[in-house]
């Protein structure tokens, strides 16, 4: 089994984990996640403080108190009381729970765009200090403080964060999308530069790839801006704690009605949107958005939200822009209420540049496979690594990924980065003109007369075909006779056996 490599950290971050999972006894991992990670988060900004601090008392030292050294840095300001060597000093007090507490609040008292976000209950009964205590010297082995070892605290929060999920199941799937496919989304569309939204963007991981990628090509995190909303308000939490252990500057919007109903960025057009919405919603409220300025391609049905979320996401695409969706394989083929209407619009729109067969068990959420989506609102123009993009009007590209990836254990599947890369580029291929081919079984690209022959079904194992078999060098004559040969082989063993069988049945009494 070829072995992970798409970037997951499977080191130390598993060790810790493990010791740090072994610590919540009978507790909830969803009660449990909150604890571990806002600890996590504590560690981050107090080392980060710690260090910024050293540094002021031996260069500036009048400025060593001074909130705006910090502020001038991305550094927070984190009160004597809040700091992590008080509260390892003091790990082994009964009282250890109220005091973390109080740190929390006093984190967020000074640095208000924290307000809400930190959680706040260690004190409440149900949680042992003895146990908490163990958790802050387990987590006081993170040595963290300068720009590496942020990156290294990244990892262990996207870890854990992962780890949780597996644990909670279909809950899990609400506030975390699986790295291999968040990265696959990310290298399809490459944000290299721009504005990058999502609308209902859980733990925020399509942001924490998206800025690894600039990274990666020694581009400028600068040049990325980040939106996102979400309405769910504890994942809100999980999201800008996230974002903000990966020191990453991002306007994330919070509301219980949600991005339909309450769109807390209407005037938003964003150059890439990468999302994975919840899947076949069926209880969205579309009845109360009958006629919005969103539904160009037709109302969405009343009891699916899955072309409402198409729909919205063009809303927000600039003229260029490119999104990535994560969604149900029956928005590929679906036609009730009017879902085929829409799709065939969609189509005939030029707004749909690439769809992907995803294989199952790649989400914690659902065992069943998925499909991504990928959206253009002009397929005649566009950039993509910094090459101009061919005019794609009137073709769509068809990608059948449900032989790629590797089982990790017994239940979920990833990708390897050779299996994305393979993905990625046919995609970039395609698009930019250069080197492109069909592959019997993998990917086609298909003209809209022979889509719209299929009833406007975008499943890509319609169109790609078989994968072509291997040609060994043996002769027909000679391969159809050692088939028949094994053929009457598996004959004589089944009458073998039938007989034995009658002989046994006969020898039971009546």
């Amino acid at each position: 089994m070829a072995k992970p490599n798409n970037g997951a950290p499977l080191g130390f971050e598993a060790e810790l984990f493990k010791a740090a999972d072994k610590l919540r006894g009978n507790m909830e991992p969803s009660d449990y996640k909150h604890v571990a990670l806002g600890l996590i988060f504590l560690k981050h900004i107090s080392d980060s403080f710690e260090a910024k601090h050293a540094e002021l008392l031996d260069e500036y030292p009048e400025g060593a108190e001074d909130p705006d050294e910090y502020l001038a840095e991305n550094i927070f300001w984190v009160p004597k009381e809040a700091r992590w060597s008080y509260l390892q000093a003091n790990a082994k007090q009964p009282t250890i729970g109220k005091i973390i507490d109080d740190a929390m609040l006093a984190i967020e008292k000074v640095n208000p765009s924290l307000k809400g976000v930190l959680p706040k209950e260690y004190a409440r009964p149900a949680l042992s200090a003895i146990m908490l205590g163990e958790l802050i010297d387990l987590i006081a082995n993170i040595k963290l403080g300068n720009d590496k070892a942020r990156d290294v605290l990244g990892r262990v929060y996207e870890y854990f964060l992962g780890q949780f999920a597996g644990s909670e199941g279909k809950r899990g799937g609400e506030f975390y999308t699986p790295r291999s496919v968040v990265k696959t989304l990310v290298e399809m569309l490459q944000p290299y530069r721009g504005r990058v939204y999502d609308p209902c963007c859980g733990s925020g991981g399509m942001f924490v790839q998206s800025e690894r990628f600039v990274e990666s090509h020694e581009g400028r995190v600068g040049d990325i801006a980040i939106y996102g909303q979400e309405s769910n308000h504890t994942t809100w939490r999980l999201c800008r704690m996230n974002l903000a252990v990966r020191g990453i500057d991002a306007e994330i919007k919070w509301n219980s009605d949600g991005s339909f109903h309450k769109d807390e960025l209407p005037d938003l057009r964003a150059d890439y949107v990468l999302a994975n919405p919840p899947f076949n919603i069926s209880d969205w409220g579309g009845d109360r958005l009958r006629e919005d300025v969103r539904w160009k391609y037709g109302p969405p049905p009343k009891g699916n939200a899955n072309f409402g979320w198409l729909q919205h996401i063009l809303h927000h695409l600039s003229p260029t822009g490119t999104a990535g969706v994560v969604l149900a394989n029956g928005s590929m083929s679906s036609t009730q209420s009017g879902e085929g209407e829409i799709r065939k619009a969609m189509i005939e729109g030029e707004v749909i540049d690439c769809m992907i067969a995803l294989p199952g068990q790649l989400f914690y959420s659902t065992q069943i496979p998925v499909c991504l989506w990928f959206l253009a609102r002009d397929k005649s123009n566009g950039i993509s690594r910094n090459k101009k993009l061919r005019d794609r009007r009137g073709e769509t590209l068809f990608i059948d990924a449900r032989k790629l990836g590797h089982m990790v254990d017994r239940t979920r599947r990833e990708f390897s980065d050779a299996d994305i890369a393979r993905i990625a580029d046919t995609y970039h291929a395609w698009r930019e003109g250069d080197g492109y081919a069909d592959t019997p079984g993998f990917c086609k690209s298909v003209a809209t007369d022979e889509i719209a022959s299929h009833g406007y079904v975008l499943t890509p194992g319609r169109y790609v075909g078989a994968e072509a078999a291997e040609e060994d060098g043996t002769p027909f004559v000679e391969r159809f006779a050692a088939l028949q040969a094994e053929l009457e082989g598996q004959f004589a063993k089944g009458e073998r056996l039938t007989g034995v069988i009658r002989e046994r049945l006969a020898e039971v009494e009546p």
